[in-house]
């Protein structure tokens, strides 16, 4: 990461806005109400509807893993970064927005759900990768942390402000404002509200992002995007604690990725919690994961992402662990809001770690990595926990399987040196680096 001049205030809050705009989506579909909604009214049953969506949770990652780095890759050749954002938050707002109207009733009803769900998950995955890359143009490296655990903080608390609206307005016998409950119209409708929100305050982004790279030359079809791909893993060579980073957080990051994906479905299929109840629950999850990301990011700053990452991972573990043991919904929520505690912090000490570890001009291309790194095994997850549950009937035995992905992930994770990491991250292009951008 080179040395880097703060941009202006608004730029950073800005900055931050968009998480709390995406947050909407990842805490009402992603995992909370929608998915709950899918496995309790749109599937057969609970255990199918669960390998069901574990499975297009599952694809998400696949495609995501596809197509992020050589997006990431064209869009700093192209100087186009923010352009790519936009069209990816618009997709996912519109295929958000598409699930309100997929009545239970409706033929092929759990085909067409899957199908927009994947479609606007796998947009707001590269919506993020676009938004990632401009962290190490904002402020300097020794305020990375802050800002990230800032922003991530920011995002839990619209996750929170979301959820609330949801279960004031929606998640009720009788909705506010004659919205129709019929069919579970006021769950689907969550859809709606998170395109909404999404759109709404992703729009300071757009209005104050800072200035972009002029790109390093015209991103041509003829070129091609996978050429790209092959440019920027030819520049990870020269970077080992990136590469190390990477295949470590493929891991760890597989069980955060379950656990987002199925906390609501385990709450209410395990535990017997009513949608409102789930959404409660996710309410205190917010809290708690908001308050961990803003005091972590400040313990980021001073401590180090490495270290900050297996502090995170060896509380996930234990708070799995918890959760996986729990005899009664007590004990579910005190597992719950540890985990809170500890999930924003190790997304954001992630996000820090690789910020301080690139070089600027290949932002978008490196967290196109990140974000493979992030996905290209995402599908082990959730398609683990669906067979474990499907084999043998039980969603705790599926849930246990997380705890083998924290545990090899922060084992790998140690292998890394963050201060060659970042010393290696403030060369422009490494000596020898035959990959630069030549068309």
């Amino acid at each position: 990461m080179q040395a880097t001049r703060a941009q202006p205030r608004r730029t950073l809050a800005a900055w931050a806005m968009f998480d709390w705009a995406n947050s909407a989506f990842a805490t009402l579909v992603v995992t909370f109400v929608y998915a709950t909604y899918f496995t309790t009214a749109i599937a057969a049953d609970e255990v199918t509807g669960t390998a069901q969506w574990s499975r297009a949770v599952g694809l998400s990652g696949i495609l995501l893993a596809v197509l992020a780095p050589p997006l990431g890759a064209l869009a700093d050749r192209s100087g186009r970064r923010l352009t790519c954002m936009g069209v990816c938050t618009l997709v996912c707002c519109v295929a958000s927005a598409g699930l309100t109207g997929v009545h239970p009733d409706l033929a092929w009803a759990g085909l067409i759900a899957l199908s927009l769900f994947v479609v606007a998950n796998v947009a707001f995955e590269l919506s993020t990768v676009f938004y990632n890359a401009f962290l190490p143009e904002l402020v300097p490296a020794e305020r990375v942390g802050r800002l990230s655990g800032w922003a991530w903080g920011l995002g839990y608390a619209g996750g929170l402000l979301s959820l609330v609206l949801a279960l004031a307005v929606l998640a009720r016998e009788q909705p506010l404002f004659g919205i129709s409950a019929e069919a579970g119209f006021n769950y689907r409708a969550v859809c709606l509200l998170a395109a909404g929100w999404f759109a709404l305050f992703s729009l300071p982004l757009f209005a104050f992002a800072p200035p972009q790279p002029s790109g390093s030359g015209p991103a041509s079809p003829r070129i091609g995007a996978y050429r790209e791909l092959g440019r920027t893993f030819g520049r990870l060579r020269h970077y080992p604690d990136i590469a190390r980073l990477l295949v470590a957080r493929l891991l760890y990051n597989d069980g955060l990725v379950t656990i987002f994906a199925f906390g609501g479905i385990y709450a209410a299929g395990t535990f017997g919690l009513s949608l409102p109840e789930v959404i409660q629950f996710g309410i205190a999850l917010n809290i708690a994961a908001g308050i961990g990301a803003g005091v972590f990011g400040v313990v980021d700053d001073r401590l180090g992402g490495k270290r900050t990452i297996l502090v995170t991972l060896i509380a996930l573990t234990a708070c799995s662990l918890l959760a996986v043991w729990a005899p009664s919904v007590g004990w579910l929520w005190v597992a719950g809001l540890s985990l809170g505690l500890f999930v924003g912090p190790n997304q954001s000490a992630s996000r820090t770690l690789m910020a301080r570890f690139i070089p600027e001009q290949h932002a978008a291309a490196f967290f196109g990595l990140f974000a493979f790194s992030g996905k290209i095994t995402t599908f082990a997850g959730p398609l683990l926990l669906g067979i474990v549950t499907e084999a043998t009937g039980s969603q705790r035995l599926g849930v246990a399987t997380v705890v083998g992905f924290f545990v090899v992930g922060g084992l790998l994770l140690l292998t890394v040196n963050e201060p060659r990491g970042i010393r290696t991250g403030q060369q422009m292009d490494p000596p020898g680096d035959t990959s630069s951008d030549r068309t």
